[in-house]
């Protein structure tokens, strides 16, 4: 006969602590992960002011795969004082997600990172928001002729979030 003893023993339990505590563990790595996708950084710089502004290229942010999506303007001007400047329009928007940097790549769309390196990529900077107008400054002795794309890269992952082939 069996009695509730056998039915309710505590070394059948064993495994709940520990599944607890690796649930506990794990929140820290699943919130760094999930919550990119829930969360907006949104940012509002002004276009750069100045008396005349040649724009030099500009191309339309769009979709890389169903995950990671992108819209709006980049444009790559060239200031009165020689400077150059990546601009991420208002109208900007892109699937956020850890460690997102933005470059200008030699491919006209990459979606992978080996496609993203192999014409050459110059690495702008850390992208300051996924919403929203943002200004980059490109060094002056940057060559911006053989650039053919604006593209916004996760590095931690490897992983293209959007492309912007540019066109004059």
């Amino acid at each position: 006969m069996l009695s509730a003893r056998t039915f309710f023993h505590p070394r059948r339990r064993a495994w709940l602590p520990v599944a607890i505590a690796a649930g506990i563990a794990l929140l820290p790595i699943i919130w760094y992960l999930a919550s990119p996708l829930v969360l907006t950084r949104a940012v509002s710089e002004s276009a750069p002011v100045q008396t005349v502004e040649a724009r030099l290229a500009a191309g339309h942010f769009g979709a890389v795969d169903g995950i990671h999506q992108g819209q709006g303007t980049a444009s790559l001007v060239r200031l009165p004082d020689g400077r150059g400047v990546l601009r991420l329009e208002d109208d900007f928007r892109v699937t956020n997600g850890p460690d997102l940097y933005v470059y200008l790549s030699g491919e006209a769309a990459p979606r992978s990172s080996d496609q993203l390196h192999a014409s050459g990529a110059f690495e702008v900077g850390q992208l300051k928001g996924n919403v929203g107008g943002q200004n980059y400054e490109l060094p002056a002795d940057l060559d911006l002729s053989g650039f053919r794309s604006v593209v916004v890269y996760c590095r931690r992952f490897t992983t293209v979030f959007s492309t912007a082939e540019l066109g004059s």
